[in-house]
């Protein structure tokens, strides 16, 4: 589906408002002379500005290292659909969590929900190219909306979309047109004044979706309708919550952070976890608080209760108690008790 782009909105995983990426590190690398980077972007990616031309194309650039370097990406997630691209060199590489050591002519498809890094801590000496288009989605579940300037036949469209939505594959080695055509877009966006060549990156743009559909529609391929429904947004949602259980919850914010209606949310909250969403937060911060009161001896009650999310210590007291029959003081002096010595 194609549609007008509007502004990014922020959105919330991990206990983090996320915006667009700074890339500072890069930055940071770039001011020090360690690499030499070329970029066109907005909102908060560095580099000079895209124009409206451009709507929907949110970071598009590339950096090129000759020298060992003392910096890396580390996981984040960007706010739309982003293409690597290694020219020469080697780069090392993690998506979720999978790490590779990338080489020429490899090429990386990350997801907005996808987190990522690149180095291991640090990046590679090599070429690489990068670019993100904002589809207007967050969540697994949500449907694409590709910026009107992409002038692929609805047909082609559609089947380039089902294919990268219902299908996992992430690293893949391209051929000679698409390394060409990244290399194309280097020396457009490194000649682009104020967008003198926004025409020309649309072209190559679209000349790459054509490409990458010519490498991706195989009779091999395998696709998974499952990866598209709302219970996997949810099923991620569940997992970030884990690390942002301090967050002032309620069930409007959670279904809102999943990207689903609060009776989806519910109902598949309790499909997964056999529990409302109330009761499953409450029971995670109630886990949260033992692993406190065993590791971190020195902290408070008060101090425990806030970093689980309790508004006081002694609704987290009392709440602690009817799940573990003991106070959170009885708890930590149990099991102190059953240690050895």
């Amino acid at each position: 589906m194609k549609g007008s782009v509007q502004e990014i909105q922020p959105y919330r995983a991990e206990g983090i408002v996320y915006q667009a990426d700074k890339c500072l590190p890069l930055v940071d690398a770039t001011h020090r002379n360690k690499i030499k980077s070329v970029m066109l972007s907005r909102h908060t990616y560095p580099g000079d500005r895209l124009d409206e031309n451009t709507l929907g194309l949110n970071s598009i650039g590339y950096w090129d290292a000759h020298e060992p370097q003392d910096w890396g990406l580390d996981w984040h997630r960007n706010e739309g659909l982003e293409f690597h691209f290694l020219e020469s060199g080697t780069m090392p590489y993690a998506q979720e969590h999978r790490e590779v050591l990338l080489k020429p002519d490899y090429l990386t498809i990350t997801r907005p929900w996808e987190v990522h890094k690149v180095g291991n801590p640090f990046v590679g000496m090599g070429k690489f190219y990068w670019l993100i288009l904002d589809l207007g989605v967050r969540r697994p579940h949500q449907q694409w909306r590709w910026p009107d300037w992409i002038t692929m036949t609805p047909k082609d469209l559609q089947k380039l979309t089902l294919i990268l939505r219902q299908n996992e594959q992430s690293i893949l080695k391209v051929n000679k047109e698409v390394r060409t055509c990244f290399i194309e877009l280097g020396k457009v966006i490194e000649n682009d004044k104020q967008g003198s060549n926004a025409s020309k990156i649309r072209l190559y743009i679209n000349y790459l979706l054509v490409l990458l559909l010519d490498l991706l529609d195989t009779d091999d391929i395998v696709l998974n309708e499952a990866l598209t429904e709302s219970s996997r947004s949810v099923i991620f949602f569940l997992k970030e919550l884990e690390n942002s259980l301090a967050e002032d919850w309620t069930i409007e914010t959670m279904s809102q952070s999943a990207g689903v209606g609060i009776t989806r949310f519910t109902h598949h909250c309790k499909q997964i976890t056999n529990l409302t969403p109330m009761r499953y937060l409450t029971l995670r911060r109630v886990e949260l608080s033992k692993k406190l009161l065993l590791d971190y001896r020195e902290l408070t009650i008060s101090e425990i209760a806030y970093q689980c999310g309790f508004t006081t210590s002694q609704y987290f007291s009392s709440v602690f108690k009817k799940h573990e029959k003991c106070t959170p003081n009885q708890f930590k002096q149990k099991q102190m008790e059953l240690q050895p010595d």
